[in-house]
């Protein structure tokens, strides 16, 4: 909005051309999320307290989470709400990439706080179950899918980066609304099944959104997207604030949420959040480099399914002590903070590898 207001009046006050800059919005999406996340932090836990919406801990998760029974639940409202108002100030809402990341920020949000709402008021400790999470994820995978099929952008439609490969380029055709839908899936719920520990989804969230905003950044831009030899994006630059505004928001909740917690973001805030990085993925043509920005979702992610075929396949024994991996590791005796911190650290070996893929050609 201010980018609107404010940048057409750069010849009547010389400063508004800053406005002009993706560099200087993002920088300024990134800070105001932040304030908005310590301002109203704790407010809005305080609400929740009064409310009684806290989270209910399953039966079969380590003994020492009971502690954790009751603590304010659903601060992902928070989070979704930072980031829209802070790329509402700061993004060029004529930008269709912007308009479907708000679409994909609220839809995600109002299914996740579904599945919380069922969870908390309707004592379902699982919450959905997984066959109508999976409808509704697929639904708007189907659904993004086509629209960039039909109406993205000219030339690249069905086609995104490959990483370790120069000047190629692969095309999708008529499936890449299914690739899409593979990527929207993934990334909602590697970061539901991360979700775990204190502050360990939303320290990996930001790592995964500064990732995507330099990624959207160098794709904007075109002498640097022409030196990289990665897919030039005219409108892709844009993403580069809400990922600022993703961060920033991070930032702001890992403020509450660092051990002990004080609030968790709930499905409200993991499934919106994997699914929005996954959105600004498919919209920068980077999704397959998401493998690696998301190395520790995928990880634990993997640890599950491998967890669950090796249990069939043995006739009830594990692989892991339990799954997701970061609970192994609590059954092992490492302390909850020292796991999430080492995480964080692989997660940023992850983003570093990630990037310099982009020379590695």
């Amino acid at each position: 909005m201010l980018y609107w207001l404010l940048y057409p009046l750069k010849d009547v006050f010389g400063p508004f051309r800053l406005f002009g800059y993706i560099t200087f919005r993002s920088a300024y999406a990134a800070v105001v999320a932040i304030l908005i996340m310590l301002l109203f932090g704790r407010r809005f836990i305080d609400f929740l307290k009064t409310r009684s919406i806290g989270q209910r801990i399953r039966v079969e998760v380590p003994e020492r989470h009971r502690i954790k029974e009751g603590t304010p639940a659903m601060g992902g409202l928070m989070i979704l709400v930072a980031i829209l108002v802070s790329s509402f100030l700061f993004c060029d809402l004529s930008n269709e990439n912007i308009l479907i990341l708000f679409t994909a920020t609220i839809y995600f949000g109002l299914f996740g706080a579904w599945d919380d709402y069922t969870k908390i008021f309707k004592h379902k400790p699982r919450g959905l179950s997984i066959k109508t999470k999976l409808i509704f994820q697929i639904m708007y995978g189907i659904a993004l899918g086509l629209y960039l099929y039909f109406f993205g952008p000219q030339d690249y439609a069905t086609k995104t980066n490959l990483i370790f490969m120069k000047n190629y380029i692969i095309s999708f055709g008529i499936f890449y609304p299914l690739f899409v839908t593979l990527v929207i899936v993934g990334s909602s719920n590697g970061v539901n099944v991360t979700d775990g520990l204190d502050g360990l989804a939303i320290g990996l969230i930001a790592i995964a959104a500064l990732a995507y905003g330099t990624l959207a950044y160098a794709g904007g831009h075109a002498g640097i997207s022409s030196y990289l030899d990665i897919i030039f994006l005219k409108k892709g630059g844009e993403v580069t604030v809400y990922c600022a505004a993703i961060l920033g928001a991070s930032l702001g909740f890992l403020w509450f949420n660092t051990y002990p917690a004080q609030i968790f973001m709930g499905d409200t805030g993991a499934l919106s959040l994997g699914a929005i990085i996954g959105t600004a993925a498919i919209l920068i043509k980077q999704e397959i480099l998401l493998i690696l920005v998301g190395g520790v979702f995928v990880m634990e992610a993997l640890s599950v399914l491998l967890q669950v075929v090796y249990f069939h396949r043995t006739g009830g024994k594990r692989f892991f002590r339990m799954a997701p991996l970061h609970h192994h590791f609590e059954l092992k005796g490492v302390v909850e903070p020292k796991i999430v911190v080492r995480f964080w650290i692989v997660g940023i070996i992850f983003l570093l590898f990630a990037l310099s893929t982009l020379k590695i050609r």
